[in-house]
């Protein structure tokens, strides 16, 4: 095993932990549609950083950074979706009836697909997936062989470890599902996930 890959695994076992959109969206996910939901989401994020790590290999992803108006177009696709999200959350809640939550089937959770598409948007659109990929990606590709096929490999290897994390963090929500269905809870988390939903669609929408 080459002596970087540690640090690799580290390295984007920390990226995958930092609060931001993905975080958001997964606890919106597990809250909303349940495990099934959010699974879908990992996997439409593993497809994106799938797909930021063949275009940085490619030189693409370096060129659509470059390009001020096809890096804003994709980057207003992901604040948008977040926004939407964050905007259905809210409606939710103020349909929530005072006695209790609302029952996961009434709320407007989407389905695999909605969920699959979700999380490769938020992915495409995230400025913080597209510089790790064409910055420091390739600093861990080793040039023994086909440099192409290292960089995939690791790719595949940081998607792999970014859907262990959001596994992990989804199971400990869903655990907690006992403390958050008290509806005062219920309340502030689905006040607290819609708006920080809506404030990073915004933010990466306006790429702050």
């Amino acid at each position: 095993m080459p002596t970087h890959l540690p640090l690799f695994i580290g390295t984007t076992w920390l990226l995958a932990m930092l609060p931001g959109a993905g975080q958001a969206l997964m606890l919106r996910q597990t809250l909303h549609g349940g495990p099934r939901a959010a699974w879908a989401s990992i996997a439409g994020t593993c497809t994106g950083l799938l797909a930021w790590t063949v275009a940085a290999a490619a030189g693409l992803s370096a060129v659509l950074l470059a390009n001020p108006h096809a890096y804003t177009l994709l980057r207003l696709a992901g604040g948008v979706v977040l926004a939407l999200l964050g905007l259905s959350t809210l409606r939710a809640m103020r349909r929530q009836p005072a006695a209790g939550p609302v029952p996961s089937s009434e709320i407007d959770a989407p389905g695999r697909w909605g969920a699959y598409t979700a999380g490769l948007a938020t992915n495409l659109g995230n400025p913080k997936a597209g510089v790790f990929a064409v910055s420091l990606l390739p600093q861990f590709v080793t040039h023994d062989g086909p440099v192409f096929a290292s960089s995939v490999a690791l790719g595949a290897l940081w998607a792999l470890v970014t859907a262990g994390w959001y596994v992990l963090f989804t199971w400990a929500v869903n655990r907690g599902r006992a403390l958050v269905s008290k509806p005062a809870v219920h309340r502030r988390l689905q006040l607290l996930t819609g708006g920080t939903l809506v404030c990073l669609g915004a933010a990466v929408a306006l790429g702050a």
